[in-house]
């Protein structure tokens, strides 16, 4: 099979096999050929409304079979799916529409958006002109395969741009994931894992089992259901599911299980070993990048096991190297073993893998990026990350990584999630203080815990006791906007 448009490859897929599903979402199925007309009735409708190559389609809907439809038929129409979360903030969601200036807004309230072209719901019958119905839609490429929004760790909004254009090629990897594999999708489209992880395997001929929303015990109920085969987890859902009773764990069957792939944020060495003890170190993996795709890195629970902590070594032929504060021209190269700024090198140079708009990359002069993590490398290769160079903490003189204190309080049972700021203070220059979901009647056992765990310097000098979770179902914690709320709240500038 050579290489093809995404709609085209989809389209033999249909040939294939019209009536296998492709989808499953809340009970509900579309097969192959359903969601090809589907979408072809979008796209007709909207190249009806001036919808054409190159253009943005910015989708607002939760994660369902017509937020598919939408993405594939932007597809056809050459034009490029934005998807966005569908609970953003007005003011949140204006300010990525004004940075995307897409031509078309679906699953937002028309008069948000009175001077743009917007739909207010997925249902566009209404649009459709029957009698154009089974016109053949010609093949288009879009020049972007998509374009994900972040608001990244500074809250400001940014686009970023898939450098590659829609295309399918099937001898391509992907983490693993072979052709009609049974794939679960439990985190949100709008977010880059999930969507590529769904995109690969439709256009592989698989089945998606996608979910509404995340619930833990529902992942397990859905992997015995459709004997699932692969399942993506960020860190967050690993641990709710672990957390789950010991019974209903294992009132489910998960033997059809091929690959749990951990990513979308480091996941706490306690919490790998977990899974590892549950699943097998065969089955269980983690992966780490970024939207950016300018590097990428993949273990297997065997290799974790012989280097703990680690997020493994560079795949698809993309290069690492830690890098010095005084980075210089071309940036310091560090010995294994030191920490510095982790700097990634994809194999087609810098811009070969992404556009950025509203934001400007993190380079030395030679092309090396940085998606601002701090790490190191092993003797082997092997990666460890630290933290973010921006969430660092410098107290009394010490640098203390936030991540480190999250995952040790994170391993204690009564807590669902944390967050670790640093905060003004006159004789430390800024003081450790963690916000903590769980009941703050475990303060004491908590400071026992972090006692046992952390050196002295490394203990929060204040709890704040929360009872929402901290980081969203796709893993995400805003440590900048936390500490912002907190110094607002303290009249702090």
């Amino acid at each position: 099979m050579s290489v093809l448009s995404l709609p085209a490859a989809y389209r033999q897929l249909v040939g294939a096999a019209p009536t296998r599903p492709a989808i499953v979402c809340d009970g509900q199925v579309a097969t192959r050929a359903g969601l090809e007309h589907a979408a072809d009735a979008r796209a007709r409708a909207w190249r009806e409304l001036g919808v054409g190559e190159g253009d943005g389609v910015a989708i607002a809907l939760p994660n369902s079979i017509a937020c598919f439809e939408c993405v594939l038929a932007a597809w056809k129409l050459g034009a490029v799916p934005i998807p966005l979360s569908h609970r953003l903030p007005e003011s949140e969601q204006r300010a990525i529409v004004e940075l995307a200036d897409p031509r078309l807004i679906v699953g937002v309230p028309a008069e948000r958006y009175p001077d743009r072209l917007v739909l207010a719901d997925a249902n566009v019958d209404e649009n459709v002109d029957a009698a154009k119905s089974a016109e053949p839609l010609p093949d288009r490429t879009s020049p972007h395969a998509h374009a994900i929004a972040s608001g990244g760790s500074s809250g400001r909004p940014k686009l970023i741009f898939d450098a590659q254009p829609a295309r399918f090629d099937p001898e391509a990897a992907h983490y693993g994931m072979a052709a009609q594999v049974v794939v679960l999708i439990p985190g949100p489209l709008f977010h880059t894992g999930p969507f590529l992880n769904a995109r690969e395997c439709l256009m592989r001929g698989g089945l998606v089992v996608l979910m509404s929303r995340f619930e833990p015990e529902e992942v397990l109920r859905l992997i015995e259901a459709h004997r699932v085969q692969w399942v993506n987890l960020v860190p967050t859902m690993l641990h709710r599911i672990w957390r789950l009773p010991a019974e209903v764990k294992s009132r489910y069957d998960l033997s059809s299980l091929e690959r749990v792939v951990s990513s979308g944020a480091p996941c706490a060495g306690w919490l790998m070993r977990a899974w590892i003890d549950w699943i097998g170190p065969d089955r269980m993996f983690e992966a780490y990048g970024g939207t950016e795709r300018i590097g990428g890195t993949l273990i297997s629970g065997r290799e974790w096991l012989a280097h703990p902590g680690s997020v493994g070594r560079p795949t698809g032929g993309r290069r690492v190297r830690i890098v010095g504060e005084d980075r210089g021209e071309k940036g310091s190269e560090l010995p294994p073993g030191e920490i510095g700024d982790v700097y990634f090198l994809p194999p087609g140079g810098q811009g070969s893998t992404y556009r950025y708009v509203g934001a400007t990359a993190r380079a030395t002069d030679d092309g090396w990026e940085t998606l601002g993590d701090v790490g190191y490398v092993d003797r082997e290769g092997f990666l460890y990350l630290v933290d973010r160079r921006t969430d660092m903490i410098v107290t009394g003189g010490e640098n203390v990584y936030p991540a480190e204190i999250e995952a040790v309080l994170d391993a204690h049972p009564g807590v669902g999630s944390s967050c670790v700021i640093g905060l003004p203070d006159e004789d430390l220059g800024q003081r450790i203080h963690a916000i903590v979901q769980a009941d703050p009647g475990l303060e004491v056992s908590l400071r026992a815990h972090l006692a046992a765990s952390v050196a002295r310097y490394k203990i929060p000098r204040s709890l704040e006791f929360v009872g929402e979770p901290l980081r969203d179902d796709a893993g995400k914690l805003r440590r900048s906007q936390k500490r912002a709320e907190r110094m607002d709240q303290r009249g702090d500038s």
